[in-house]
């Protein structure tokens, strides 16, 4: 059982501090709730505690989300961003902020379903931060697992300082990462750099849970055409947009 189970893909978890304190605090909530007197004298506040229960009960329930956006929902909303395009199989795609290797795996799969010629490529800094168990080497053997690693290439380079020559890449696809870059000034870099490696005819499938207006702002000043999709607002925790932005030919 332990052979099978360590022979499976694994996409890590999201920002695993964020959902940790999400049951953490809720936790903590409850228990003063529960066991505490019914009134705490803070100085001159006095704190009811039995409404503990409704932080309580919010904190539990936004965890419960997040956790069921892990299991389920980041691969649902994978097999949504990834139908947005038309795929031939002859794409030359890139993955910015690939992470362990979710979206990086799923487009190698549609054009190795397709017989394609296409390839992928992943970028990444791998931070531990926004994705537990984040590596290279752990992105490595999810690609090998799915059997797609003649289809990929993975690099250690941050979004910003992209080496790849002008008009790469017929796609570029990215989740969860552009906001962690926190300068604005480094983060357009970012995004003009997405613009100069995406072929003429090409898109760019960016999706986030924020910012997403700063995106789309600045891909629309530098001449491709953007539109926005939502995400299911059930499985994908924060609720997340994707923008579309098309470059002319």
């Amino acid at each position: 059982m332990y052979t099978e189970l360590t022979n499976k893909p694994d996409y890590g978890v999201d920002a695993p501090a964020v959902m940790r304190n999400f049951f953490l605090f809720g936790a903590a909530c409850l228990l003063l709730a529960i066991f505490a007197p019914r009134v705490l004298h803070l100085g001159p506040i006095e704190l009811n505690t039995r409404s503990m229960y409704w932080p309580a009960g919010f904190l539990i329930g936004e965890g419960f989300l997040f956790l069921l956006y892990v299991k389920v929902g980041k691969f649902r909303h994978r097999d949504f961003m990834l139908s947005l395009h038309p795929w031939r199989g002859d794409e030359n795609v890139l993955d910015v902020g690939c992470g362990r290797g979710l979206l990086l795996a799923g487009a190698a799969k549609r054009i190795a379903a397709l017989s394609g010629t296409g390839h992928v490529t992943g970028i990444d800094v791998w931070s531990n931060v926004d994705m537990g168990g984040n590596s290279a080497a752990a992105t490595q053997r999810n690609l090998d697992l799915e059997g797609v690693s003649d289809y990929c290439t993975l690099l250690s380079q941050p979004a910003q300082q992209m080496s790849f020559p002008d008009a790469t890449f017929d796609v570029v696809v990215s989740n969860l990462c552009i906001h962690n870059i926190y300068d604005q000034p480094t983060r357009h870099q970012a995004l003009l750099q997405i613009v100069r490696v995406l072929k003429p005819g090409g898109v760019a499938l960016i999706s986030d849970y924020k910012l997403t207006g700063e995106y789309a702002t600045e891909f629309r000043n530098a001449g491709l055409v953007v539109e926005k999709k939502r995400g299911s607002l059930v499985t994908t925790f924060p609720p997340l947009t994707v923008i579309i932005a098309r470059k002319p030919m």
